[in-house]
């Protein structure tokens, strides 16, 4: 099967900016107060359900995966690209990387206790997302988790030619109304628990919003 374009941009745009990258971004420890807060609410309900591990989704060189793991969470982490897994690996060798695409896990059904998107999800274009979405739904446990978060807007796709320093890239990202975030993922099957809406803080260009979502028990409705 041929890889989608978009998959094949993001891959080559992170694998140039890997070294930059991990240098620009903040660790996690030193995130404002309410992304940690979000995050620590999070490992407690995966913690809380007992239902498995989480999986980073686009776990970039692993420092929220590390994060997790530091809050009590079996985490382990998963990345489009290999430079990233690379420099994941050799900061934490304790943790387990794997290259791959959260649009075709190679997960099992039901396997996963949580599932973190954060601030993973921005680069897939939105007639993309009802597939990553439904391996979301597909991965998780009755009663996991989900944690996404990420920027939003009011549909903008923004075309930046580099990033992180200067370096090439050739990534698109896409800015959703939070409203129609959740939709999609009620669409696809998960019950959206919480929603926080974060105004640009120091740092930030534009707001944020992080969903809590989980997928519901068997004979319990979705959307409810």
């Amino acid at each position: 099967m041929t890889e989608p374009s978009y998959l094949t941009a993001v891959r080559e745009s992170y694998d140039t900016v890997a070294a930059a990258y991990v240098q620009r971004v903040k660790n996690p420890a030193e995130l404002d107060p309410l992304s940690r807060a979000t995050l620590a609410a999070f490992a407690e309900l995966v913690r809380s359900s007992g239902r498995g591990p989480v999986a980073d989704l686009g776990c970039g060189p692993g420092k929220v995966t590390a994060y997790l793991a530091g809050l009590g969470v079996p985490a382990f982490g998963i990345d489009v690209s290999p430079k990233m897994i690379e420099l994941a690996r050799g900061a934490y060798p304790e943790l387990r990387f794997t290259v791959g695409s959260m649009t075709a896990l190679e997960l099992g059904d039901e396997e996963l206790g949580g599932i973190l998107a954060f601030y993973s999800t921005h680069h897939t274009p939105p007639e993309a997302l009802p597939v990553v979405f439904a391996e979301f739904q597909r991965t998780l446990a009755p009663g996991g988790h989900l944690l996404l978060a990420g920027h939003v807007g009011n549909g903008e796709h923004l075309h930046p030619t580099h990033a992180y320093g200067g370096h090439p890239v050739s990534y698109g990202s896409y800015l959703l109304p939070a409203d129609r975030i959740a939709g999609l993922l009620e669409q696809a099957g998960l019950v959206v628990t919480a929603r926080v809406l974060q105004e640009p803080v120091e740092g930030m260009k534009r707001p944020a919003a992080g969903f809590l979502a989980r997928k519901p028990l068997p004979g319990e409705q979705a959307g409810r």
